[in-house]
């Protein structure tokens, strides 16, 4: 399910979703601009378990797997090399990777999720408090997947736990509120309204399924499950703690009109077009 808006408006202009958006993007183009190679970003400022785990002992860093035919059958190839020194103290790699991405469809989905669901949580933090609480939650994210995996050697980098923690922020104090997603099914694209607790539940339960379920490694999966599911469980618990204590701005009352129907596109294939 994709996120196309709320209908939850901010009172306030979200400077430090803005902000945060920019700072990743910034970022994501100075990757762009690297050549392949040792000593990436990704590298030294990623978060790489065994870098915490085992302080000051050099490890090697898989460059590519390869299946290769042998006497003996197939076998799996490894190519290795030593791993690039980090470019700041390791206990810092756990938020300096919340600022990093893979590639284009990773940086674009996190950033438009954080764009749909930051800006009312910003609303209710105040932009100090909102800031305070993404690092965090960026941090609580990262020593979640640490926890999953403390001997991988796998740089782990996104935006994705940071911004998972303000999706249960979300989930926490906007239970109300309605989101408009496109929900893809085979060549049929539907546009439904439905209630943020269920988008965001149906999300994290994905999460936690495919973290509690798989049997096969971050290496193979691609995706630190682990750390979707530590951000926006810290993410949740903070926003219900905070809201009992009293300390937060009140919700915001006014909402946009919702009249849009649900609606179901049809994908047609022209020859070998769609």
């Amino acid at each position: 399910m994709i996120p196309l808006r709320d209908n939850i408006p901010s009172r306030t202009t979200p400077v430090v979703n803005y902000t945060i958006i920019a700072v990743c993007a910034i970022c994501f183009f100075v990757q762009m601009q690297e050549q392949p190679g040792q000593g990436s970003l990704v590298e030294r400022l990623g978060m790489i378990p065994f870098r915490l785990t085992h302080p000051g002992e050099p490890f090697e860093m898989v460059t590519d797997v390869r299946r290769v035919m042998t006497p003996q059958g197939m076998q799996v190839v490894r190519d290795v090399r030593p791993a690039a020194p980090s470019a700041v103290p390791a206990a810092f790699t756990l938020l300096t990777c919340i600022f990093l991405h893979g590639g284009w469809m990773h940086f674009l989905g996190n950033m438009w999720f954080l764009y749909i669901f930051g800006d009312n949580v910003e609303d209710r933090f105040g932009h100090v408090g909102y800031l305070i609480f993404y690092l965090l939650a960026g941090v609580a994210a990262s020593l979640s997947h640490l926890l999953s995996d403390p001997g991988s050697t796998i740089p782990t980098i996104g935006a994705s736990g940071a911004i998972a923690g303000v999706m249960g922020a979300y989930f926490v104090w906007y239970p109300h509120a309605r989101v408009q997603a496109l929900i893809p099914i085979f060549f049929i694209l539907q546009i439904a309204i439905l209630p943020a607790p269920l988008f965001l539940g149906v999300w994290f339960l994905l999460q936690f399924f495919q973290g509690t379920l798989s049997t096969v490694s971050t290496a193979s999966t691609g995706v630190a499950w682990w750390a979707h599911i530590g951000g926006f469980a810290i993410g949740a618990a903070v926003a219900w703690l905070l809201g009992k204590m009293g300390v937060l701005r009140p919700r915001n009352a006014m909402v946009r009109p919702d009249t849009d129907r649900t609606r179901v596109y049809r994908v047609r294939r022209h020859g070998n077009r769609l």
